[in-house]
């Protein structure tokens, strides 16, 4: 697709259309034409925050503009959103449509839109938020090679129509399809929250659960969970634990038997017994994220599908034959369940995972570590520890100071922490850098770790000196060995053993990274550091600070959160987290590798560090160094970033960014921008 020239983008409303209007606005090859409201203060007000014309009449809109997305309901919804496409449509602008439309006006401005020669496609929006995708994309994989013999699928009755889309992405078809009504409820058992319904989908079973209750006002508020589904085969189930992710697969239990009926645990033929029971594949963000990355990157996915289509010039009638089908499955589904009951709850309290997994009291037998070993979900990543490790095969808990921080688990780290760097820091960091003023002194990463962001940032700029910071001398000694193997590192980089906040710092830094760092310091030490980096950094420098998901103490149980083999080896990364019972208002995080060789369900070793953590948000952060600070936009689901610029450099408003390709705001549609704080899988 040629970006070459931007895709000037119409957004039509600004409730879900803010959405709309970040994915216009941070997406390369595309460029926000505008806002259309009624008129209201808050759009108005919308639109000269982000800086775009605001109108108020299809009429009066300007003839450069490409496309429109319209967020405004449709008939179905009781909004005028069908009958403002058809009017753009009749401007000569291709429309994107947010879900649900009615069969009949779908089929209609499908019509429509081939006697303009224009392009329309409706947007059902979630099989392009990305942990979807991923599931969609692993379920063609897994019906390729096995055949489904199950689909169990659950949703709330508003998003209906997008799980038949989700569907049929997943089984690569729609057809054949074929529902029997819902079973009849029992009677006197009062209300019932679910409807399920059983038939065929795609030529696979498929049995469905409707939450068949809706706040006309408030919808989305009150679903009891999201989409989930299962896709089964004889090899396993693939399973979408909710719309915003994980993927989870669970390989099929089979153990043999021999003569006498028994199971056949060890020997030959017993190699399968070392798979896990459940992977975890992706990550889980927070709720913040969803609205800042996760859908205006979904949004920006089903713009290109727009521009695609506009770049072909294709029949939008033809090309619309399998939205048509999807939406005649959700139209016979709707029509089979009959009308939601309508419901007005209290607002819910939502649970932390503290809340459902307090802090452990059981001992496992045979060791003093507490009993966490619950899965749970916790970012993309760790950040790096070390501790002592283990006799091969002991399972020792973590020991609970460190003589040696980070030095032993420094041979794990690259094992998950390259493929992050690589596609979300880095590139976040890269752009953030690529018309950076670097003339005023070095690049300085404070924490540096193996080297992975240092090698980054000078592929970046190679005109940047780099300082690279690194105390804990197992880490230090990979980054050392990276910088001396690459003759053009070699010639920029300066690793050193210093420890923040007391580093030695030049006289003028351009940037500084703090990835990972600033929980080691208590106030008193950060205070130090923020002191030294404010004098230090030159006119128009910055400060990159990346946090953990921690903003006050917490507790997590352990969990699994990478595999990755080398060799005759397998690698596994747990990781848990609970109050430092020596330290108010600390933590105790906890990283256990082990090793296994082959398919061994014992590991030959196993490495454990403990270190302490000191929870804290970004709000914390600028009070502390007296600078503003905004997030970065990196991948979807990934660790975010910030980044801190001294008051005296900020940018007037109105003239937009101080940098110029580092879009410093990844404001969710209409809120004020805010991290999501992580477990960093870069530097240190």
């Amino acid at each position: 697709m040629n970006t070459s020239t931007p895709f000037r983008v119409l957004v039509c409303g600004t409730n879900f259309g803010r959405f709309y209007a970040e994915a216009a606005r941070r997406r390369p090859g595309y460029a926000l034409a505008g806002v259309l409201s009624r008129g209201s203060a808050a759009s108005r007000a919308y639109a000269e925050r982000i800086g775009v014309p605001h109108y108020t009449d299809a009429d009066a809109l300007p003839a450069d503009i490409d496309a429109a997305c319209v967020a405004v309901g449709s008939s179905i919804s009781g909004g005028r959103g069908t009958e403002l496409a058809r009017a753009l449509m009749d401007r000569g602008i291709h429309v994107l449509q947010e879900h649900p439309v009615h069969l009949t006006e779908l089929t209609d401005n499908l019509r429509h839109a081939r006697r303009r020669g224009v392009q329309y496609r409706l947007n059902t929006h979630y099989p392009h938020v990305a942990p979807v995708r991923d599931f969609i994309d692993a379920a063609r994989r897994l019906a390729a090679r096995q055949r489904p013999l199950f689909v169990d699928a659950a949703t709330p009755v508003h998003l209906m129509h997008p799980l038949v889309d989700i569907l049929g992405r997943a089984m690569g078809t729609l057809r054949p399809w074929r529902f029997a009504d819902p079973a009849p409820l029992p009677a006197d058992i009062g209300p019932q929250p679910f409807r399920s319904l059983h038939g065929v989908f795609a030529g696979a079973p498929l049995t469905l659960r409707v939450h068949h209750q809706l706040d006309p006002a408030d919808r989305d508020n009150h679903a009891l969970h999201w989409h989930r589904i299962s896709l089964g085969t004889e090899g396993g189930v693939l399973t979408l634990a909710d719309t915003h992710g994980p993927v989870l697969w669970s390989p099929r239990l089979h153990i043999g038997r021999d003569a006498d009926r028994r199971f056949v645990l060890d020997g030959p033929g017993t190699g399968r017994l070392g798979l896990g029971t459940t992977a975890v594949v992706g990550s889980t963000g927070t709720f913040r994220t969803v609205f800042s990355d996760l859908w205006p990157e979904a949004i920006g996915s089903a713009l290109d599908g727009l521009r695609e289509a506009v770049a072909d010039g294709g029949d939008p009638l033809r090309a619309g034959q399998y939205d048509l089908a999807v939406c005649r499955i959700w139209t016979d589904l709707a029509a089979r369940l009959g009308p939601p009951e309508i419901v007005r709850p209290a607002t819910p309290r939502p649970l932390a995972v503290s809340d459902v997994f307090p802090a452990p009291e059981r001992i496992r037998p045979g060791t003093d570590r507490p009993d966490v070993h619950r899965p749970g979900t916790h970012g993309p990543g760790a950040h790096r520890a070390g501790s002592d490790p283990t006799p091969a095969g002991a399972d020792a808990p973590p020991a609970p100071a460190d003589t040696s921080p980070y030095t032993p688990s420094a041979e794990f780290f690259d094992l998950v922490a390259a493929e992050h760097t690589a596609t979300a820091s880095a590139p976040a960091i890269a752009a953030l850098l690529a018309d950076a003023d670097l003339s005023t002194g070095p690049v300085v990463d404070i924490g540096a770790g193996t080297g992975l962001l240092t090698e980054a940032v000078a592929r970046a700029r190679p005109d940047a000196e780099i300082l690279a910071c690194e105390p804990a001398v197992g880490m230090r000694a990979v980054l050392t060995s990276r910088v001396f193997s690459d003759p053009d590192l070699r010639s920029r980089v300066t690793v050193t053993a210093d420890a923040a906040p007391d580093l030695d710092l030049p006289d003028r830094i351009s940037v500084a990274l703090l990835c990972g760092v600033l929980g080691h310091l208590d106030a008193d030490g950060r205070a130090r550091l923020w002191r030294r980096l404010n004098r230090r950094l030159a006119p128009g420098g910055f400060v990159v600070v990346e946090l953990m998901q921690f903003e006050e103490v917490s507790t997590l149980p352990e969990t699994r959160l990478a595999t990755a083999t080398a060799g005759r080896y397998r690698y596994e990364w747990s990781f848990a987290a609970a109050p430092d019972e020596a330290r108010d208002g600390a933590m105790r995080l906890h990283s256990t590798w082990r090793v296994y060789r082959d398919d061994a369900t014992q590991p030959e070793r196993a490495v454990h560090d403990s270190y302490r953590w000191l929870p804290f948000g970004l709000k914390d952060v600028v009070a502390e160094s007296g600078m503003t600070a905004r997030t970065l936009p990196t991948r979807p689901g990934a660790p975010p970033l910030a980044v801190l610029i001294r008051a005296a450099d900020a940018p007037d408003p109105a003239k937009g960014p101080a940098l110029p390709k580092a879009r410093t705001g990844s404001d969710g549609p209409g809120t004020p921008s805010a991290p999501t704080l992580f477990v960093s899988t870069t530097d240190g």
